[in-house]
């Protein structure tokens, strides 16, 4: 019976830390959006963010986007620089 206990909440508490890691550790959330700043390095914002999910390129500037159609972050860069971000769903 005990043993059952336990199998049992091990399977509760590995069910909410899978929860945890789906919503609550995104980096893409308002806190981090928040922290970019006009001239950041491409490099910084990755720090930050992780990998882009996408970035596209088009006549010297990029644009990476964070997330997916509901929720993301999403950057342009010319020369490597952050010169226009905006967010949706954070």
């Amino acid at each position: 019976m005990l043993k059952k206990k336990i199998i049992s909440a091990m399977g509760v508490g590995f069910l909410a830390g899978l929860l945890a890691l789906a919503t609550g550790c995104s980096k893409v959330n308002s806190d981090n959006y928040d922290k970019i700043k006009a001239g950041m390095q491409y490099d910084e914002v990755t720090a930050l963010l992780g990998k882009a999910d996408a970035c596209n390129g088009i006549m010297g500037i990029k644009s990476c986007t964070w997330g997916d159609d509901d929720r993301y972050i999403m950057v342009n860069f010319a020369d490597d620089k952050a010169i226009v971000f905006s967010s949706k769903g954070l």
